[in-house]
């Protein structure tokens, strides 16, 4: 395939990635915006294999039958639960990619057309350094990011005296190695970046607690895009340099709207070590008491109620009530109950959670609005069914200037006639503060399991 034929071929590719981009901010476009991307990401590697510099196809097709095997296993056999982790994992393995690709083109830079070894153009050590550096922060934070939310290992934040000053001493350490590599092209400096690197990915994200892992997935996502852009620039390949870019600054777009519906910085993310996995029992508030109901009883008021609105969070999806959850809406909608569910920009575990959750359960689209598009719904609500979420809906973050998460933007249940709130026990979210909304006069809690209890409303209400 000549040059000229490539190059319309990669652009019509990154089109597709653009369109896939923009179908993809939407639930009621995704499955084309995903088609889309499918669809440019195989013109781009056929575009690819019909390179004249490809010289043997053996080890492509062998890689091209290993990965797509695992792809086909992993999709077939993967919970919809479980994707936040899966995410983080494909994060590393974009990482690794970068860390590999960097690898192969230092040690053999005239297969690459950067020079000879020894002679690699000063442009492309930059290029490959920064990339490398990028790639293996990428490798190591995801891992731990995956340990995290796979539960291997405590979702708490890991914090420790002075951790802050040795990351600034190591990112010094490293714009320094960057340097002396690319002046020097010394393979000693290239893998004492590699080794720095990965040691930062621990590091940066160890820190980080089970409240701000929404945003840790889509920096994750970010670094891992800016990586591939790095190796894009060593290789001379405009499609990967466009691709990276793209996911790059998605990422980091989609990282400020977490983090500005947190009412946190990013800076306060990385190095503020907010919230815990498993939360802590909420403590006694004075003489304060929890009013508890049954299936019966909620299954009771939202009979007689004329609209609902549920507000889904990251406990429906480790007990998998989603699909019981639409079938309970769909027998309230048969007896003329208005239904439409409210969605926290940082509900579940990465963005998007609660979204893909109810998608996969057939939830119609125009049912499901973000926190900017039905907080003002909450006050006409004859019931709101909390289901999973904490802190999204915790009334502290607008009453408690001493609360850790005053500030940050929640879900206005609080104002509703009823709440229900379906929650195993008293336990604190996994920012550690107690819910003031527990003890409200116009609270109901349901404590079990989401899934049950939800399935058990659904047999009272028939």
């Amino acid at each position: 395939m000549s040059e000229e034929l490539s190059g319309l071929a990669y652009l019509l590719a990154a089109i597709c990635f653009i369109l896939a981009l923009r179908g993809l901010s939407s639930p009621e476009t995704a499955r084309r915006g995903n088609l889309t991307g499918m669809i440019g990401m195989a013109i781009a590697i056929g575009t690819t294999l019909a390179s004249p510099h490809v010289l043997s196809y053996t080890w492509i097709i062998a890689g091209i039958l290993v990965g797509g095997t695992i792809g086909t296993v992993t999709a077939l056999k993967i919970q919809m639960t479980a994707l936040p982790q899966l995410v983080a994992a494909f994060h590393s393995l974009v990482g690794l990619a970068a860390v590999f690709v960097a690898t192969a083109t230092l040690y053999a830079p005239d297969a690459y057309g950067i020079g000879a070894a020894g002679s690699i153009l000063t442009a492309s050590l930059i290029e490959m350094s920064i990339g490398t550096f990028i790639g293996a922060i990428t490798f190591t934070g995801s891992i731990v990011a995956f340990a995290k939310l796979q539960g291997l290992v405590s979702g708490a934040p890991l914090v420790f005296p002075g951790q802050h000053l040795l990351n600034a001493v190591l990112g010094i350490a490293a714009i320094a190695l960057i340097a002396w590599f690319s002046a020097t092209e010394s393979y000693q400096a290239y893998w004492l970046i590699v080794a720095l690197a990965l040691v930062l990915g621990f590091l940066i994200i160890l820190p980080i607690g089970g409240a701000d892992m929404p945003v840790v997935v889509s920096m994750l996502n970010s670094y891992s895009g800016w990586a591939a852009c790095g190796i894009g620039f060593t290789l001379g390949n405009t499609l990967l340099i466009i691709t990276g870019a793209l996911v790059g600054s998605s990422g980091a777009i989609l990282s400020y709207i977490m983090c500005k519906g947190m009412n946190r910085s990013f800076f306060n993310v990385i190095l503020g070590g907010f919230g815990t996995e498993e939360g802590v029992a909420a403590t006694t508030q004075g003489d304060k008491t929890v009013r508890q109901g049954s299936a019966e009883d909620a299954a009771f008021i939202m009979q007689n109620a004329g609209k609902v609105i549920i507000v889904p969070g990251y406990g429906m999806a480790v007990a998998q009530a989603q699909h019981a959850l639409r079938e309970m809406t769909d027998v309230l909608k048969a007896a003329g109950v208005k239904v439409s569910y409210a969605i926290h920009p940082v509900a579940g575990r990465m963005p998007g959670h609660m979204n893909v959750l109810l998608a996969e359960a057939n939830v119609p689209y125009d049912e499901v609005f973000e926190l900017e598009e039905i907080n003002h719904e909450f006050s006409t609500a004859d019931v709101v069914y909390v289901i999973g979420a904490n802190d999204v809906t915790n009334p502290a973050a607008k009453t408690d200037p001493n609360s850790p998460i005053y500030g940050m933007p929640i879900l206005d249940v609080e104002k509703a006639q009823t709440v229900l709130f379906v929650k195993r026990g008293m336990a604190s979210g996994y920012a550690g503060v107690d819910n003031e909304l527990f003890f409200r006069d116009n609270t109901m809690m349901l404590f079990g399991d989401a899934k049950k209890m939800t399935e058990e409303i659904l047999q009272s209400l028939g």
